[in-house]
């Protein structure tokens, strides 16, 4: 029995006596966390609190079905784990990120919670253990070692589905509508921040949107390697403790829950003694940003000015750009997207070096990894999708990229098959010096007369592959 004293109750477990406060959900193991670990304010986020509720309802039903738990202790376990799930909850999570390695603290905040709220909901005293235990019932057939990484998974892979794919996909879709858009703008090409030959404005967002689409395909493999959980390895992955079926039975419930495949691993002794699948995972999604903070990137050189800058593109006016200078207008959209792939980056260090601190048959750095992890994918869909929102869908074309290819030295490219690579590269030299244009130069220079080098010399004729 717990006892009151004003507005804490005395609980006891393995270690003896701690106090927690009378109206938590929360128990002993939970506030002797809270105490241990006092660093920051980062808190476990809405969609690993889902993915560990619905693990612990899929487990009640699976004891039930096998048996091994009672009906009236599932019911009330399953109801107190669906509100968990659904966000009831929610300020109850109270451990930090930076705790104990494996995520045991966080494992035990939930049984906790569900525990008493289970026991609320059969009449009983909040704080009894009775008649839901926290490890008997709500933990049965489970270890931390193998519920905190399934958790994982499981939040990242719905996250990925509900929020970074469809963001991916809709950029996608913008970017060719602004390809097809654009496709009949010429203007000069760029490498090494140097003119180079033609290419149209819309072939330049083709690119972009096929940056894109590839890092669809890589986030979809990542969602394969998050579909296998560690659930029914138990403590160090022999399954001590649990029914063979319980870990299929789960992961099947948890499939259908969220419309995504999730089964158990067939390697249980790799799956939890390492994060191998969230480093990978991770890395597919340190790609896409570094796709995105390029892409950001040009677009706001292409709208660099509007006076001496690029000026190729007009971006969306969305806010005032500056406190001193009036009518400033910045790229305050892709700025933001920029920085959001900066974090992501920085996120797939963190859990590169979480991967790799595994030692023998369990990862100490799980709770870290699951926080950057789907800190990543969080910020990538919403930060995508305001890109495509404020940004994408309103960039319009300019005049300036046309007015500039006639000026420009590398259209003399086409020449050099027709009067060679050397006499190509005088005329370009002679434009450069004297400010006039290659087919000026070229007239002179040349007995090609005026219709051959309008063929030649056609900007519109060497965005594509000719002889």
């Amino acid at each position: 029995m717990t006892q009151l004293q004003s507005n804490v109750r005395i609980e006891k477990d393995s270690m003896g006596p701690v106090e927690v406060p009378a109206d938590a959900y929360y128990g002993g193991q939970t506030m002797r966390a809270v105490q241990n670990f006092p660093i920051s304010e980062l808190r476990f986020p809405r969609a690993f609190i889902k993915a560990l509720g619905q693990i612990k309802l899929a487990a009640a039903q699976a004891n039930v079905e096998l048996g091994l738990l009672d009906q009236r202790l599932g019911d009330a376990i399953e109801q107190a784990a669906k509100e968990v799930a659904d966000g009831k909850f929610d300020d109850q999570f109270v451990v930090d990120i930076f705790q104990t390695g494996s995520g045991t603290s966080t494992n035990m905040n939930a049984n906790e919670v569900i525990s008493n709220r289970a026991i609320e909901i059969m009449g009983g005293e909040r704080g009894s253990k009775k008649p839901v235990h926290p490890n008997d019932h709500v933990n049965k057939g489970q270890s931390s070692n193998d519920v905190i990484p399934t958790a994982i998974h499981v939040s990242a892979l719905v996250s990925m589905q509900e929020v970074l794919v469809p963001a991916l996909e809709k950029l996608e879709k913008a970017l060719r509508q602004k390809a097809d858009e654009f496709m009949g703008v010429v203007k000069t090409g760029r490498t090494h921040l140097q003119d180079a030959t033609p290419i149209r404005l819309g072939q330049e967002f083709e690119g972009y949107a096929d940056q894109v689409k590839r890092g669809l395909v890589r986030v979809r493999q990542a969602q394969a390697e998050l579909s296998e959980v560690a659930l029914g390895g138990t403590a160090v992955g022999t399954g001590v403790n649990t029914h063979p079926q319980f870990a299929a039975r789960v992961c099947a419930k948890l499939s259908a829950m969220n419309g995504v495949d999730i089964h158990e691993t067939d390697g249980h002794f790799q799956a939890q003694s390492t994060l191998d699948n969230c480093v990978a995972a991770s890395g597919a999604l340190n790609t896409v940003a570094v796709s995105l903070m390029k892409i950001a990137n040009d677009i706001r050189w292409l709208g660099s000015g509007p006076r001496a800058g690029i000026g190729e593109i007009m971006l969306p006016e969305v806010q005032p750009g500056s406190s001193i200078m009036p009518g400033k207008v910045n790229p305050v959209i892709p700025e933001s997207l920029t920085m959001i792939c900066a974090q992501v980056m920085g996120n797939h260090v963190t859990i590169t070096i979480g991967g790799q601190s595994g030692n023998f048959e369990i990862n100490v750095m799980m709770p870290v990894v699951a926080y950057n992890l789907l800190q990543s994918i969080m910020l990538l869909g919403k930060g995508v999708d305001n890109f495509v929102n404020q940004c994408v869908t309103g960039l319009t074309a300019t005049e300036r990229g046309p007015e500039m290819v006639e000026r420009g030295l590398s259209i003399c490219t086409p020449l050099a098959p027709v009067i060679g690579y050397d006499a190509a590269a005088e005329i370009a030299k002679e434009a450069a010096r004297t400010g006039r244009t290659i087919r000026e130069v070229a007239l002179e220079r040349t007995d090609l007369g005026e219709e051959r080098l309008r063929e030649i010399l056609d900007p519109m004729a060497m965005t594509e592959p000719h002889a």
